[in-house]
């Protein structure tokens, strides 16, 4: 009875294993679906980063700009690099660290940029005149909330360095940097099913072979006493 209950548990054990493994299967292959689209959504927008020759990130031809970017991407916005995703040999943007560096890159020139403001006319506002003429405004550090739109400079200073291109920029590389993120969770999660499939397969088949083995054992010393009264 015990020899059959170690079988029963064992052979549970193996099958559900084997559903784990093809459950791991069809994860890994749906996951290779997904990194094969974003492959090809990548080509299609033919974005890429610029490295020197030494395979150092570069922005407007100096390290230094690059620099400053990735300060802005890690300190400020605290994005965990990932130094593997920046590869010199495949500069394509197409994977979460790249998308994300190069949203930190729009948003370092936005942040940093230069806006020329044109009033047609004399302008009053909170006391002070602004004249007609051209203003060049400091974006100085400002994201699209932190600008006073009512003020005769900020307000168009912030539609012009916050356009609709530069939010569009951004939605649609934090769409690509959470896509290639899931399809990393997603490739995590096939692999624990490989593995957990792969014990529960061996500890079943090893409870029946354990089984067995006190099954023959048992018969062994039938026979002997079976000899011994006849």
């Amino acid at each position: 009875m015990k020899r059959n209950r170690l079988q029963t548990v064992g052979i549970v054990l193996a099958v559900i294993g084997l559903i784990f493994v093809v459950a791991a299967g069809v994860a890994y292959a749906k996951v290779q679906d997904g990194y094969t689209s974003l492959q090809t959504f990548s080509e299609a927008q033919n974005v890429t980063l610029s490295y020197n020759e030494d395979g150092q990130l570069i922005d407007r031809g100096t390290t230094e700009g690059a620099e400053a970017i990735m300060t802005l991407l890690t300190d400020e916005w605290g994005f965990n690099v990932v130094g593997g995703d920046l590869d010199p040999a495949d500069p394509l943007v197409n994977t979460a660290t790249e998308y994300m560096y190069q949203m930190a890159t729009i948003g370092y020139h936005v942040l940093h940029g230069t806006q020329t403001v044109v009033l047609a006319e004399d302008v009053e506002y909170d006391g002070e005149v602004f004249a007609a003429g051209t203003y060049e405004f400091e974006v100085d550090g400002r994201y699209w909330t932190d600008f006073n739109r009512s003020h005769p400079l900020e307000g168009p200073a912030r539609s012009q360095a916050w356009s609709g291109t530069a939010h569009g920029l951004f939605a649609e590389l934090g769409v690509g940097t959470v896509t290639h993120s899931v399809l990393q969770i997603g490739l995590a999660i096939a692999a624990a099913f490989a593995a957990i499939g792969g014990m529960a397969i061996l500890s079943g088949l090893g409870l029946v072979w354990v089984s067995r083995e006190e099954k023959v054992g048992d018969l062994e010393v039938e026979k002997a006493l079976a000899d011994s009264v006849s």
